[in-house]
């Protein structure tokens, strides 16, 4: 009996799956479905990304097209402008995908236009997952992100597998675009939090208080949080070395802004510290991590010049 089920087991074909965008984030996505053993197409326009995924066993789709002939597609891309050309551009997924295929669009867009993007692919029979992630590189790297999922729970199912390859937390939050509302929700929530932590550990230094102590005293209360934690310890040691850049945190931040408008609810922290993200990219930091907001609150105090910082 043990036997039948195992010869009935092996003659399920594995789901194939083809993956668009082969950045920061979308290579070690990528290399954990290959450590899966999902059969796996890659698609990017740089050309040195796609060879790497490829030595490491994926086949290179060679186009939108040729990623699109799987069963399960995922992209991972910078901004909504990206995603909606992969989709319905000239060549694009839309026009590409088969029926009772699902694409799962791991990208930190607009919720507004995930709702759009969902209901024109649902015309053509594709399901589409809205499924931005948290965790950073190293949660990529590691396999272990959070995934928050906006779409049908039946679609969701159908794909879990391909989605435990890359995440440890997998929530599904509602309908279309649910996923993309809470990641800006997580993106302000980060933000807020980074800022606190800047002026915190700012005052403790203009007020000749050893911040390190501060930090440490504050973990040990109900001020402790992740950015206390992990952007305290940057924020301490000068380390302000990209991890997730200032200029994708104002990307996430101005999808948050939109959405508010959208919706009439106001966010004004979330748009002061959009301002203070402006800053660090109009003086060249875009570049840097997100946690330099620390830099502003040194500069504007004086504390990076009066042996304080």
């Amino acid at each position: 009996m043990d036997t039948k089920k195992e010869k009935v087991a092996d003659s399920v074909p594995a789901t194939r799956v083809g993956f668009i965008g082969l950045g920061v984030m979308g290579r070690p996505m990528a290399r954990n479905l290959l450590k899966a053993n999902f059969p796996l197409a890659v698609y990017d326009l740089n050309r040195p990304a796609v060879e790497e995924i490829v030595t490491l066993g994926a086949s290179d789709a060679g186009s939108i097209t040729g990623a699109a002939a799987a069963d399960v597609v995922v992209t991972m891309l910078p901004d909504t402008p990206d995603v909606e050309a992969v989709i319905f551009g000239d060549q694009g997924l839309a026009g590409s995908m088969r029926r009772g295929s699902i694409l799962i669009d791991m990208s930190s867009i607009s919720p507004v236009a995930t709702r759009r993007f969902a209901a024109a692919l649902a015309e053509r029979g594709v399901s589409m997952l809205d499924a931005p992630v948290s965790g950073g590189f190293q949660g990529a790297e590691a396999g272990t992100l959070s995934i928050m999922i906006g779409g049908e729970a039946e679609a969701l199912e159908r794909c879990r597998s391909v989605l435990e390859a890359m995440g440890k937390t997998i929530n599904h939050i509602g309908q279309s675009g649910a996923g993309q509302v809470c990641k800006v929700c997580n993106q302000v929530v980060v933000a807020i939090n980074i800022q606190a932590v800047a002026e915190a550990l700012t005052l403790a230094k203009k007020n000749g208080v050893d911040p390190g102590k501060v930090r440490d005293a504050l973990l040990g209360g109900f001020a402790r949080s992740t950015a206390l934690d992990l952007h305290g310890k940057r924020v301490l040691d000068d380390n302000f070395a990209a991890g997730f850049r200032v200029n994708l945190q104002r990307k996430d931040l101005r999808l948050a802004l939109e959405t508010g408008a959208a919706t009439g609810t106001p966010l004004p922290a979330t748009a002061l510290i959009q301002e203070l993200y402006g800053i660090l990219a109009a003086t060249g930091r875009g570049g840097m991590d997100n946690s330099s907001l620390a830099l502003l609150m040194q500069e504007f105090s004086g504390a990076r010049g009066d042996g304080s910082a």
